[in-house]
């Protein structure tokens, strides 16, 4: 059985942050990885799960949990 996590087109070619696996509510979005994350940071949600839809019926799904994320554009940790 296939589990469907995004059902809309809306979000092709961008990252967004669901609040679980289990709760596919989009919490964040954005062109890229830092920018969903930081999205769903600012709305509360410290632990998202990050996806990449991409234009394709494929998804590339990244856990972020226990982790320092660093981004090199910003010079920061978020």
């Amino acid at each position: 059985m296939e589990r469907v996590l995004v059902k809309t087109d809306e979000y092709n070619g961008r990252y967004v942050a669901m609040k679980s696996f289990d709760d596919h509510t989009i919490v964040g979005v954005g062109d890229d990885p830092e920018t969903a994350l930081k999205d769903a940071i600012s709305k509360g949600y410290n632990e998202p799960v990050l996806l990449y839809i991409p234009e394709k019926e494929l998804v590339h799904i990244y856990v972020c949990q226990y982790a320092t994320i660093h981004f090199p554009s910003q010079d920061r940790e978020i």
